[in-house]
């Protein structure tokens, strides 16, 4: 008799206290769950026991990599429907040793390890980054560029299936949901360089350039020189075709250098987007007194990055399990005020601060689609794991910004001289 999907069911119930929201397939094909519901297809016993060596985020994720779990239907209604379970319980979540306490907990546990099998765990996904360092260890030069080597090196012919034309891998600004990613990142770039207020013959350092768009955009748009560093070398290769190509030797240089090592201030202007994430909570004094030496008097910093709400207890917070193996290396995220007083710290004078949150989901709605678009050219030019790492992660990052769990910011600031001459405007966003 096929019937592991309603074993899976009543297990999955006990183990959570509450009514399972989405419909189970099992890998026998039998099916169970509230009719109409989202289905989540466990295809094998070994999805049972990636949960059970590793519960909660990290083990559903190592499922999902492996093919071992996968969805029938709409990615984002399965994900919107299990998030309150898995993603969202945040730092009021029993531990596992508190839920093992119950009675009932412990019965569903017994029956999910009859149900798995083999008492052996599974090998993790080759996807998943080894740890190599303690986090005592990191954001070290050479940690970092692994870091971004696992994340950027995926391959430039990838990137452009995701990103489309414009490959600016960051939150695009829509005029209107119904725009293109094209107009939309285009108009991005055209707010920062407003922000920035950038003139001919001025010199703008771009932190983490990525593959040269904003680069670009700003010395052809609004010709200035630019200097663009980062430390993926398939970026900077991209980065440097791009710029012959547009005819811009001559105003852009690229280099693979870490931000620590740039040494020929003072820039008039400094953007940092979608860098910041990488710098890691010890090291952002650091990074936000780097980039003060790197601006002249007057300069000001554009630093647009991906903030999370914050904690009642900011010591309990830990980065986020399935992004640290499998997207961000050692990323972190820190709440928008940390952000500011860092900032403020360093001797910048902020002046504006803009969130953007549901720009971001928008923007990574688009790039969804454009994966599932072309997702047989995606697998065959990365593997079938990294392609569902990349579907996974944007699909549920897209409804974490849109439930307010994480946030996008564009802070602007201003190394004002001693005499308080900021430069700015008497009336503020004078760039919308």
């Amino acid at each position: 008799m096929q019937d592991a999907a309603l074993r899976l069911k009543a297990l999955m119930e006990q183990l959570l206290g509450a009514p399972l929201p989405v419909r189970i397939r099992a890998w026998d094909g039998s099916e169970a769950g509230p009719p109409g519901t989202p289905v989540l297809v466990v295809r094998n016993r070994r999805a049972l026991r990636r949960l059970l060596w590793k519960p909660g985020e990290l083990g559903l994720a190592r499922a999902w990599v492996a093919g071992d779990l996968t969805v029938d239907g709409d990615l984002y209604a399965v994900l919107d429907a299990v998030a309150e379970m898995v993603w969202e319980r945040g730092e009021d979540a029993r531990t596992l040793a508190q839920s093992l306490r119950d009675p009932d907990v412990r019965s569903a546990v017994r029956g999910l390890i009859r149900m798995a099998g083999s008492p052996l765990p599974p090998a993790p996904p080759r996807e998943e980054v080894r740890r190599r360092s303690q986090l005592s260890h990191l954001h070290t030069k050479r940690s970092d560029r692994q870091a971004i080597s696992h994340h950027y090196d995926v391959g430039n012919d990838f990137y452009e299936i995701v990103l489309g034309p414009s490959m600016v891998y960051s939150c695009a600004y829509w005029e209107s949901p119904d725009g293109t990613l094209e107009d939309a990142q285009r108009d991005k770039l055209g707010l920062i360089a407003r922000k920035l207020e950038l003139k001919p013959g001025m010199r703008l350092l771009d932190v983490g350039c990525g593959w040269g768009s904003m680069a670009i955009h700003a010395a052809r748009e609004y010709g200035v020189s630019v200097v663009g560093v980062t430390l993926s070398q398939e970026q900077a290769a991209y980065a440097r075709k791009r710029v012959a190509e547009e005819g811009l030797t001559d105003r852009v240089e690229i280099r693979v250098q870490d931000y620590r090592d740039v040494g020929d201030g003072p820039y008039d202007a400094i953007s940092s987007i979608g860098m910041a994430e990488h710098v890691g909570s010890e090291r952002y004094l650091e990074y936000a007194r780097d980039l003060f030496a790197l601006l002249k008097p007057g300069g000001r910093l554009l630093n647009h990055q991906i903030g999370r709400r914050p904690w009642r207890d900011e010591a309990a917070y830990e980065i986020d399990e399935f992004i640290d193996a499998y997207v961000f290396p050692d990323g972190e995220l820190a709440p928008i005020g940390e952000t500011v007083t860092q900032l403020e710290g360093a001797g910048f004078e902020v002046r504006d601060v803009e969130s953007i949150r549901e720009h971001y989901a928008l923007t990574l709605r688009r790039w969804v689609a454009n994966l599932e678009a072309d997702w047989p050219r995606a697998v065959k030019l990365t593997s079938p794991g990294r392609a569902r790492v990349w579907r996974l992660y944007m699909a549920a990052s897209a409804l974490a910004f849109e439930r307010n769990r994480i946030g996008v910011n564009q802070v602007l600031a201003v190394r004002t001289p001693g005499s308080g001459e900021s430069g700015m405007p008497l009336r503020a966003r004078t760039w919308n």
